[in-house]
């Protein structure tokens, strides 16, 4: 099988495509950084390199592959409503037409669980529980673009969407990094009791769902798909975890949540009317996000997906805390 796998240069579609071609796939690669796929490239990977907002560019990325594996997409909390939807929902309308006009049979979309988010607890929330309305622009964008995917079918592409939850591992740039950073500058609190439980999942185990979402029949088609371990932690037993494995002091100071809410809603007030309206360092969305129970229902995928998670957090967190070691010596 020959595929396309957008968004190779960022750490899920570069761990996915790494993964594929360990599998035996053909495998061409689009993304913005040339330094990301080289060593995708140095497997046997064919790398496109270009913005997929020029829909011609995608119509050739997509010319002559059986599938494609889309994860590209903007990912965020802050910034304006127009580049998400940019980058979320017209990029993907230009992978589904190039899907369509050059005959690809699958389109595998990566999603995000972020539509369920709208600042409460949520413990085994079910695939049709989306909100009436979004907490952030990336939520709204991130389902706005799942619609499109599925109003597809009925030109006769074949469809899956997955929303993974807090994905990590090695090469995890986004999650422990921005907490070892903040935890180093000392502006690291546990929000609330710190008790609160939430899914992580381990790119191992969303290199099989994805992988399964390839390979899967008839019955699995036209449906979107939680993906997590399956097993929620303490939040902060994880972030501890992870600092004590990179020999940096756990996080012991509270924060009430009320107060940490109220100086994220602050904090964004001033920075919307700064010019350039730069990134807040505190956001509602971050506080809640630390504060409260969020978990995913995995039912439908091991039933559809035959989707088994067969790695721990704890070994994906020690595989990240090596990676982040190696690349980031004392």
């Amino acid at each position: 099988m020959k595929i396309l796998v957008t968004g190779a240069s960022g750490f899920i579609g570069g761990r996915f495509a790494r993964f594929a071609l360990e599998q035996g796939l053909v495998v061409r690669v689009n993304g913005r950084r040339a330094e990301g796929v080289e060593h995708l490239v140095r497997r046997g990977a064919e790398f496109v390199q270009g913005d997929l907002g020029d829909a011609e560019l995608v119509q050739r990325l997509c010319h002559d592959v059986e599938a494609v594996v889309h994860c590209a997409g903007a990912v965020g909390v802050w910034g304006r409503y127009q580049d998400f939807h940019q980058a979320n929902v017209v990029v993907t309308e230009n992978v589904i037409e190039a899907c369509l006009k050059q005959k690809v049979r699958r389109l595998v979309h990566l999603s995000s669980p972020s539509i369920y988010f709208d600042g409460r607890s949520h413990v085994g929330i079910k695939e049709e529980q989306v909100p009436k309305r979004f907490f952030d622009h990336y939520g709204k964008t991130k389902y706005l673009a799942e619609q499109q995917v599925f109003g597809a079918q009925e030109f006769g592409l074949e469809v899956l969407a997955l929303r993974p939850r807090s994905v990590t591992g090695a090469g995890d740039v986004s999650i422990f990094p921005r907490l070892i950073n903040m935890q180093r500058k000392g502006r690291l609190s546990i929000i609330g009791n710190g008790l609160n439980r939430v899914d992580f999942t381990s790119v191992h185990n969303l290199n099989d769902a994805l992988f399964a979402a390839l390979l899967a029949g008839g019955p699995a088609l036209g449906k979107a798909y939680n993906i997590s371990n399956g097993a929620p932690v303490p939040i902060w037993d994880a972030i501890n975890y992870v600092l004590r494995q990179l020999e940096l002091p756990p996080v012991t100071r509270h924060l009430p949540f009320a107060l940490a809410y109220t100086a994220a809603t602050l904090n964004e007030a001033v920075c919307k009317v700064l010019p350039g309206q730069p990134e807040p360092t505190l956001f509602r969305l971050g506080v809640a996000m630390m504060a409260k129970d969020f978990s995913l229902d995995i039912s439908r995928a091991r039933q559809y997906l035959d989707y088994d998670p067969q790695v721990s957090l704890w070994t994906a967190l020690d595989e990240f805390s090596q990676w982040w070691r190696a690349h980031h010596p004392g």
